[in-house]
């Protein structure tokens, strides 16, 4: 049992070789007056060539001139970064996530048919066996606003919001919502043509 005991003292007291070359170490950078230097190693160094995060614009609208009772036609141009590509509005997979537009217009101006452009078939390395249907660069999407009868006329901000999922040649980024605006200036319909009563023909003697 003695024996045992000083075993266990001796692991307890013997120092680690690496402690003792860190305090030599330091007690030199002491007596020569300059601080010890100190290298710091990050777990997780950052990356210089990081992927440039996606990202899809939308140009401005200029403001769109409706008539009441009357469908107007709005275009809606967006742009996607250079060296990405989304889904289009109908990808090949259940799986993707399509490019949609949802608005929330005022009370009394209806959404009509919201069109949206053909996508293009290609692949890419992470899925060559695969056929994407994408847009990239410039796409257009166009909203039908109908202003009813009983809209006041005056200016109305049109909300509404993007949602897409950006991927390059080697991955695919989360969805994002990218926020829509634009304004519509509600006009009165043009009046309708007037109706004359109707003349007894005149009556010649």
């Amino acid at each position: 049992m003695k024996i045992e005991s000083s075993k266990m003292n001796l692991r307890v007291r013997k120092p680690k070789l690496p402690y003792i070359f860190i305090l030599l170490s330091l007690a030199a950078a002491a007596q020569s007056g300059q601080e010890p230097a100190v290298t710091y190693t990050p777990i997780n160094p950052p990356n210089a060539h990081a992927v440039k995060a996606p990202s899809v614009t939308i140009a401005p609208v200029p403001l769109v001139a409706a008539e009441r009772a009357r469908e107007t036609m709005v275009d809606l141009n967006f742009r996607v970064a250079s060296g990405f590509h989304v889904n289009s509005n109908t990808p090949k997979s259940e799986f993707l996530i399509p490019t949609a537009l949802r608005m929330d217009l005022p009370t009394d101006i209806v959404l009509g048919k919201i069109e949206y452009p053909p996508g293009k078939d290609l692949t890419f390395p992470f899925s060559p066996d695969e056929t994407l249907n994408v847009y990239s660069g410039d796409f257009t999407i166009t909203v039908a606003v109908h202003p009813l009868h009983s809209v006041v006329p005056g200016k109305y901000v049109m909300h509404g919001l993007l949602r897409y999922q950006a991927c390059d040649n080697a991955q695919c980024f989360p969805p994002k919502n990218l926020p829509v605006s634009f304004e519509v200036k509600v006009t009165k319909e043009p009046p309708g043509p007037r109706h004359y009563p109707a003349q007894s023909p005149s009556m010649h003697n």
